[in-house]
């Protein structure tokens, strides 16, 4: 069955990557992004998603032939730095964009679904928020944050047959990753620090987005879907070797 879907952060890896199977899918796709990238099959509206009134005309974009049915918050930011370097402007930022954002794009399509009766709400987390990484306190405090508003929105709204799940990916090969890493060598290090030995990519995000937004998760609802290949449940101390974890700008164990 075709449905509506609004997806922030459409314009990056795994934004884009969860518009181009919802495409794939057959479902109407309304992008919401601060640039316009070309996706076939996919309606784009320009908008800063930290801006509440930007945040109201995506929406009203996206239910023009219709209501919303499933929302995807993928937009966020990944900007950070030690607590005790972190002005409260760099922080505020961070936590607009990560946290802020799903606040207001959920507080915009929740009316149109409770109306229906029906929807869906995938928020993008991290497992940053179970498993810390050196210079990222705001972003961490934002993703964990939204892991505890999607469960407490799916017990506010379950009553209205909404269901809300947060997806948290791990290390995920995008051009933001490549960017942090010291070429191949690093990439296949990575690959090495989880038990599966695999380092995943935007389209098996995108594959447990559509699995959550879809008939075969309707007993889905305040969960968190954690696709680390089991990196967070390993301890890093058995994988990675110091000159890695100088590379990562991680800590010495």
């Amino acid at each position: 069955m075709s449905r509506t879907a609004l997806i922030t952060g459409a314009a990056g890896g795994i934004g884009r990557a969860v518009a181009a199977r919802f495409v794939a899918d057959g479902h109407r796709v309304v992008g919401v992004d601060l640039t316009d990238p070309e996706l076939p099959g996919a309606t784009y509206c320009r908008a800063d998603v930290t801006d509440g009134a930007e945040v109201a005309a995506a929406v009203r974009a996206a239910v023009a032939e219709g209501s919303v049915d499933v929302l995807v918050t993928c937009a966020g930011v990944t900007d950070g730095k030690p607590l005790h370097r972190t002005t409260t402007e760099e922080w505020e930022a961070v936590l607009r964009a990560n946290l802020g954002s799903v606040y207001l794009c959920v507080r915009e399509v929740l009316p149109g679904m409770i109306a229906v009766g029906s929807g869906t709400v995938v928020t993008v987390g991290s497992v940053l928020h179970r498993t810390a990484a050196p210079g990222l306190p705001a972003y961490a405090a934002a993703k964990g944050a939204i892991a505890a508003l999607t469960r407490q929105l799916a017990v506010d709204y379950g009553q209205y047959g909404i269901s809300f799940v947060t997806v948290s990916p791990g290390w995920v090969r995008t051009p933001a990753t490549e960017s942090r890493l010291d070429g191949a060598e690093d990439l296949e290090r990575l690959r090495h620090s989880n038990p599966l030995r695999v380092l995943g990519g935007p389209e098996q995000i995108a594959d447990a987005v559509a699995y959550a937004a879809g008939p075969g998760a309707a007993l889905l609802t305040g969960s968190e879907l954690v696709l680390d290949a089991g990196a967070s449940v390993v301890s890093p101390a058995s994988l990675l070797r110091d000159a890695h974890r100088r590379r990562m700008g991680l800590p010495p164990l």
